[in-house]
């Protein structure tokens, strides 16, 4: 998918900090067709953002295959740096599985999981020193270890995540953790699972890809405590990112015409892959539009993608596009589009005129329809790998707001005016200078003449 732009550029970088800035001003206002965000909420009854970190302690994490390490060596290190950045506004907590039991009956050894440290505001040095002191033990009640997880972030509006570090597939279901995820996304608290695989062999894969899709989590195969390390940052970071504003719920449309009515907001939906999902903006003459989406492709993907953010006008003509397109693993795909709405219509698009011409005059102007709506439409080129499960949709996050219009440059006029001043002036300067020097030239052969 390639970007082209039509009327105004894309500019997705300084379009996402103008709607950083102005989230907290426009997240008060009301949805027609959503879900109120609770984002609007003063910032002393907010939630802090908080996150789980389920470790897997069982025997194989005694393997040295990760550059030449155990793989509880790499995730202990990876953790204390994990600790140490950690934002000081999170709520953070680790629980373990299989640490603690170290003998042979399997129903003990299945039920090995605890709260290594609870969910809340963390001392680093205690935090740390717990994680230090874990050494390969046990089985792997992954099941039932995020059971447990789910109990120590508890109930709340706002996503709690749990991140799952593992080296391999659950060895006790029941419960089998697929229908635990299934179960805990049903209850309808928000709670994303993301998966981390220290092995890399195909159940372990498939196991930890369906607990993530089942929560709208991701999945990452870990190849080095860098990336671990890293990966770990990051979501943690999104956690704290992401909790002041709990995104409205909205259920895009094939069409316009049937689209729910967006006022400026943060919005959440799932989009199938391929999909077109459509979204209507009021815009006023004098107004400009201002959107992104970003789509997690929390599941595998097939390489070369390209997620497309387009507004038109209610007949289908395209006023600006913006696109993101790669190839390969990505954590979001995300782009944005500006547009301004002309000052005032013209007088072919006042009520006056036929009936069937306002939205041919308006499309040709590059402005929205006469009712001032602007159509948002969200598609993607994401395809599942072979395996992956296509239901539910991918999780897409679109941002609006509308302000006042940017004030314009210099219209052409006025600098093609400019031009043809300094063009005449410089013609005037060479005419003289050629009479005074041709003056001097006559004069100085009369001279030569007489003498």
């Amino acid at each position: 998918m390639t970007t082209t732009s039509s009327r105004r550029p894309a500019r997705p970088a300084g379009l996402l900090a103008a709607l950083a800035i102005t989230a907290g001003a426009v997240l008060s206002g009301l949805p027609a067709h959503a879900d109120e965000p609770s984002g609007g909420a003063p910032a002393a009854t907010r939630e802090a953002p908080k996150v789980d970190l389920v470790l897997d302690v069982s025997g194989s994490m005694r393997a040295e295959d990760i550059q030449g390490k155990s793989r509880i060596s790499v995730a202990q290190k990876s953790l204390s740096d994990v600790i140490d950045a950690l934002p000081p506004e999170a709520d953070f907590g680790i629980r373990t599985l299989g640490a603690t039991y170290p003998g042979n009956d399997k129903t003990e050894g299945c039920k090995d999981t605890k709260q290594l440290f609870p969910v809340g505001k963390t001392d680093k040095v205690e935090a740390k020193t717990a994680v230090a002191t874990l050494r390969p033990t046990g089985w792997t009640p992954i099941g039932l270890a995020l059971r447990g997880a789910a109990q120590d972030l508890g109930d709340g509006p706002t996503t709690r995540r749990v991140v799952l570090i593992t080296d391999g597939e659950d060895s006790c279901a029941p419960p089998d953790p697929c229908d635990v995820a299934r179960e805990l996304a049903a209850r309808g608290i928000p709670l994303v699972v993301d998966t981390l695989g220290l092995a890399h062999d195909d159940k372990t894969r498939q196991q930890l890809l369906c607990i993530a899709n089942a929560t709208g989590g991701t999945y990452t195969d870990v190849r080095t405590q860098e990336q671990l390390t890293q990966k770990v940052k990051q979501l943690v970071g999104r956690a704290a990112d992401t909790h002041n504003v709990t995104p409205a719920k909205a259920s895009g449309t094939d069409k316009c015409e049937t689209a729910p009515v967006l006022t400026p907001g943060v919005y959440t939906d799932r989009e199938k892959f391929s999909e077109h999902r459509v979204y209507r903006v009021p815009v006023k003459a004098g107004q400009e539009l201002r959107a992104s989406v970003s789509v997690t492709p929390d599941r595998a993907v097939a390489r070369d993608y390209g997620v497309l953010l387009q507004a038109t006008d209610t007949a289908g003509q395209e006023l600006v596009r913006g696109s993101d397109a790669g190839s390969g693993r990505t954590d979001v795909a995300s782009t944005g589009v500006r547009w301004s709405a002309p000052d005032a219509p013209d007088a072919s698009d006042s009520p006056s005129a036929p009936s069937g011409k306002s939205s041919a005059a308006a499309s040709a102007a590059g402005r929205p329809s006469a009712d001032g709506t602007v159509c948002l439409i969200v598609s993607n080129s994401f395809a599942a790998q072979p395996g992956v499960q296509a239901d539910p949709g991918l999780p897409l996050e679109l941002t609006v707001d509308v302000a006042a219009a940017s004030p314009a440059p210099d219209g052409p006029a006025m600098g093609l005016g400019r031009g043809w001043i300094l063009l005449l002036t410089l013609t005037l300067a060479g005419l003289l200078t050629g009479l005074v020097f041709g003056w001097v030239a006559r004069w100085r052969i009369a001279v030569w003449r007489e003498n």
